[in-house]
Parts: structure tokens; sequence; C-alpha cells
């Protein structure tokens, strides 16, 4: 009888060990981060050898390189205008946007005016840093890669994801913030 009660305790204090933990099944080595890189760096590239052809290709326009990564022509430029937008001014503005063949996906009747104060809000990363380059009466086409545009996501009705845009912007009035004249 001692020796099962012993056999028993040993059995209960074995069977008692706690969870193991699972070992993973799949170990990441960060390779689909690395191929996800260079997916999005072939894109680029792709996009930006279309908006390059287009360029080469409009002997009309002369187009301006940002730093930003877009690329632009004047269409209408105000050179007795000296203040272009800062932090904090609001602005009053209209645009369009196309895809890189002019296919019209909104007009700036459907868009309608905006109101935006500089870097205060939100707009697509291109058009955010675009409108800093206008003075009052101007309009400026701009072609935006697709990161500068509506990205990965697209803005989930007419603009499909990665998809480079082409816009039209014209500034009708600045709003000069007191702070940006210090």
């Amino acid at each position: 009888m001692r020796f099962f009660l012993a056999v028993l305790l040993i059995a209960i204090v074995v069977s008692c060990g706690g969870p193991e933990p699972r070992k993973p099944v799949e170990v990441k080595s960060g390779s689909f981060y690395k191929e996800s890189i260079e997916r999005t760096k072939k894109l680029l590239a792709a996009e930006e050898e279309a908006i390059q052809e287009i360029i080469s290709k409009d002997t009309v326009h002369e187009y301006l390189s940002s730093p930003d990564g877009f690329w632009y022509y004047y269409e209408t430029k105000n050179d007795t205008a000296i203040y272009q937008p800062k932090t904090g001014d609001q602005i009053l503005f209209s645009y369009n946007l196309m895809n890189l063949n002019n296919d019209t996906i909104y007009t700036a009747q459907e868009i309608g005016p905006q109101s935006h104060v500089i870097d205060k809000q939100q707009l697509f990363p291109g058009l955010q840093n675009a409108v800093k380059l206008l003075k009052i009466n101007e309009k400026v086409t701009f072609l935006f890669p697709s990161p500068l545009a509506y990205g990965y996501q697209g803005d989930n009705k007419a603009i499909g994801p990665k998809t480079p845009l082409k816009s039209s912007v014209e500034l009708h009035t600045i709003i000069i913030d007191n702070d940006s004249l210090n």
C-alpha cells in the first residue's frame, strides 16, 4: 500500500509541472519586410519613370522638382506677389484630381473651395506641401507619386490604392496668421 501511495504521489507531482510553452510554428526572419520594401521601391521607381515620361513628352510646360518628391509646373504665375503661406496661415484654394492619363477623378467643382490652416489640418501628404509653394492667384499643376497621394489605401471611393495623381491647384486667398509675420 505504501508503494502504491508513493507511486501515486510521484505521478501527481510529475503531472503538476505546469504548462509547457509552445514553440513557435514559424520563425519570422524579417524576409517579409525586406520583400515588402523591395516591392515598394519597385513600385515607386515605376511611378517616377511614368512621371518622367510625362514630363519629357510635355514640351509646353517647364516642370520643377520639389525636394518633397513631386513635380509641378505653373499654369498661372503671379510675379507681383511675394508672400507664400506659412504655418498657421489660413488659405482658400481649389483643386482637382486626375490620374496620370488625365482622366478626371474629382473636378474642382465636386471638391469645392477648400479652407485650410497650413500645417494645422490634414490634407494628403503631397498637397499638404504643395499649397505652401503657391502665392495668391497662382495656379499650379502637380504630379504626385502614390506615397504622396493617398498611398496604399486610396480614398476608399474613387481613388484606388497605389495611385499616383495629377492635380491643378489654385490659391485664392491667404489670411496671414500674426505669428507668421514675426
